[in-house]
């Protein structure tokens, strides 16, 4: 049962991340990169996200 709430919080950070480069400010080429590193690498691909990714465009503010 643990492993299903571990793979529902991964999936929903995901989604979130993919949301956030997808309506940043990144370029389009940027914006495949980092959708494609959170797809094959979920956890990874979301802490580097955080880390270094594409901030949103209301963040800019």
């Amino acid at each position: 049962m643990e492993y299903g709430i571990i793979g529902l919080i991964v999936l929903i950070a995901s989604v979130y991340a993919i949301y956030n480069v997808l309506t940043s400010g990144a370029s389009t080429g940027a914006k495949v990169i980092w959708t494609l590193v959170i797809l094959i690498l979920p956890v990874l691909g979301f802490i580097a996200w955080l880390v270094a990714g594409p901030k949103s465009s209301a963040a800019r503010v």
